[in-house]
């Protein structure tokens, strides 16, 4: 089929399923994205989109994905995209798009439950293991267990609560312990695997970004072969990928290793040495805390890899030599046997050549990690999925940089932007102002504090206010509650996903946190009408990995070409959790006069929906007190 067919069929199509919908709306910004993404899939091109909020981008690239009938990869940022995708967009479809298609979700193996650690919790001999679990964590697993008996998926987000990590650890297993399929008694009945042959026969598979980046990193042995991949939420491709295609070694995956082996080894002195190990490799990586590594890395941190790296290949042999008739034992011999494997193949990349990587050490200082990432991953993503698959690269915030910075060549690639269908000169109104004070001046947090009581004030609560430091954020905590009567949550006091359904809970409350609630937080509707950055979100000066990428473009440009893009989109993120809807309402307060002042605010502000500005408060406290003193639809 030609482009422009395809283009047509993809609107036609897509215009009949929204027609469906209750209060059906049309998008132009929707129906343009869909045309588009249609021609580019036919003639085998990628193709990049900026989507504003409300655009509907998950339904604008399906229709022409799933008319296109090519296998295709949808690598959301989260897995909360994911399950929106299997439980909502793929079924709607599957009703009203008038053609046949199957999908499937892959997740890690963490995320399923282990039929073989659950019947070896529920098999006497390891009764001993399951004792030694308290008398909560008992319930949970108990629970865990009676579930995993019922269930079609194994996927814990079936369950109606959130296990906590112990039981889910206990009742799990990851990626780096599982002997695979053919060495597990119960491999054919593996929940993973078949997540996995679902994932081989349908026509769509959905994974997040973390799992398509360990897809890239093992070769392509992760997820099956495709011919489209979707890139949801693509602005945080780079960042993800940094993470995923490389090593990362702390203290803790030795004693991770050391407890996996002491289910099978009872000799303390042998279990021992990988704590020991551990702890060696902590105190070598201390010193560097926050800093990049010389290539090659100094010996002091080299030495006791290589140390570790022996006793691990003698433990292997050890462990290899076990002969056992019983099942359990022999399973818990297999998995630790394993996760020694990985183990030393980390440690081998580590000590061996990597050009093109860069080797830093972060983490805390009493928890530090060596990490090697990419030092472009536009490398790594040019050699195995540009040019070897279409691609859609799809979000609310395209930076212009990320072409380059992923590698994608803009030769043959279409980039796009579509529009919101929301009012933001209407709905909503950004507040900054150049007489606010410098970040810098003394006087700066209790300008925070004071603005924040105002705004919030004019708001009845409704709020949320994003911090750049950790700092920041617990002194803003700790002095707004003692100023205001609205209840102020905070990340640590609540789990994530309790502290938002309490926000949702009650109308007046505010949510205080640090940047993890940039993006990926949902809150529609009056419960929030005011967001509060108290600066611009620039990447830290000292990060290891993007001191070496501005190295790598150079001191004069890096900061437009690195630091520059982070803030915008990070900022437009920020910014973006306002307005969900078509009918809500709100504020943007940014109090970094940067954004009214400095040369660069026109690239910050373009990166932001078409809010009007203000830099007058009274106008914005009207603004607020309008919006809280309307009746609630």
């Amino acid at each position: 089929m030609s482009g422009s067919l395809a283009a047509r069929a993809a609107v036609e199509t897509l215009r009949k399923v929204t027609s469906s919908f209750s209060g059906a709306e049309e998008r132009q910004g929707q129906i343009d994205m869909s045309a588009a993404i249609a021609e580019s899939l036919a003639s085998g091109r990628s193709i990049i989109v900026q989507a504003g909020t409300g655009t509907g981008k998950s339904l604008g690239y399906l229709v022409p994905a799933l008319l296109n009938g090519k296998k295709t990869v949808v690598a959301t940022a989260t897995k909360t995209l994911q399950d929106q995708l299997h439980r909502n967009d793929l079924p709607l479809l599957a009703q009203h798009l008038g053609i046949d298609f199957t999908w499937a979700v892959i997740k890690g193996r963490s995320n399923y439950v282990c039929k073989q650690r659950v019947n070896e919790l529920s098999d006497k001999s390891a009764q001993l293991e399951f004792e030694e679990l308290s008398g909560s964590y008992k319930k949970e697993v108990d629970s865990i267990i009676a579930w995993s008996r019922t269930t079609t998926t194994g996927d814990f987000e079936e369950l109606d609560h959130l296990p906590s990590d112990r039981a889910r650890s206990a009742t799990s297993v990851g990626s780096d312990e599982c002997p695979g399929r053919k060495n597990c008694p119960v491999g054919n009945e593996c929940f993973a695997e078949k997540a996995r042959e679902r994932g081989a026969e349908a026509d769509v598979v959905v994974v997040n970004l973390h799992i398509y980046g360990l897809h890239i990193a093992s070769g392509g042995a992760l997820l099956p072969p495709h011919e489209v991949v979707i890139f949801d939420e693509a602005h945080q491709l780079e960042a993800i990928m940094s993470d995923t295609v490389g090593v990362a070694l702390s203290a803790g995956r030795f004693s991770s290793l050391a407890s996996a082996i002491r289910k099978v080894i009872a000799d303390p002195t042998i279990t021992s040495k990988m704590e020991q190990a551990g702890t060696r490799f902590s105190a070598a990586l201390t010193p560097f805390h926050g800093n990049r590594l010389s290539t090659p890395m100094p010996t002091s941190i080299t030495e006791p890899l290589s140390i570790a790296r022996i006793e691990i290949g003698g433990l292997i042999g050890q462990m290899r030599g076990i002969k056992t008739d019983n099942e359990a034992t022999n399973q818990k011999n297999l998995r630790a046997q394993t996760q020694a494997n990985r183990l030393a193949e980390a440690l081998d990349l580590a000590l061996g050549k990597y050009e093109g990587y860069v080797a830093y050490v972060e983490g805390s200082t009493e928890r530090p990690q060596l990490r090697i990432s990419p030092l472009h991953v536009g490398d790594v993503l040019s050699g195995s999925v540009w040019g070897n698959v279409a691609a859609v690269l799809t979000s609310a915030t395209i930076p212009n940089s990320l072409p380059a910075r992923v590698g994608l060549p803009l030769e043959g690639t279409e980039v796009i932007s579509v529009e919101s269908p929301f009012d933001y000169e209407k709905n909503s109104r950004l507040y900054c102002s150049p007489d606010f004070p410098d970040r810098n001046s003394p006087n700066f947090t209790a300008f925070v504090h004071d603005e924040l009581e105002t705004l919030i004030r004019a708001a009845g609560g409704r709020t949320l206010a994003l911090f750049t430091s950790n700092k920041a954020l617990n002194q803003a905590t700790e002095e707004l509650r003692l100023r205001l009567p609205y209840p102020i949550l905070s990340p640590s006091d609540y789990p994530r996903q309790r502290l938002i359904q309490m926000f949702l809970e009650d109308e007046n409350s505010c949510i205080f946190a640090s940047q993890s609630f940039f993006q990926g937080v949902d809150l529609p509707g009056r419960t929030l009408s005011l967001v509060v950055l108290d600066k611009l979100p620039f990447p830290r000066p000292d990060d290891p990995l993007l001191e070496a990428r501005r190295e790598a473009v150079g001191k004069d440009v890096a900061f437009g070409q690195i630091d520059l893009p982070i803030a915008a989109t990070s900022l437009a993120q920020a910014a973006g959790r306002l307005i969900r809807t078509a009918n809500d309402k709100g504020v943007v307060a940014v109090l970094d006069r940067r954004l009214a002042v400095a040369g660069y605010w026109r690239t910050l502000i373009s990166a932001l929906p078409p809010m009007t500005r203000t830099r007058n408060r009274e106008e914005i406290e009207k603004f607020l007190q309008d919006i809280t003193d309307a009746p609630a639809d």
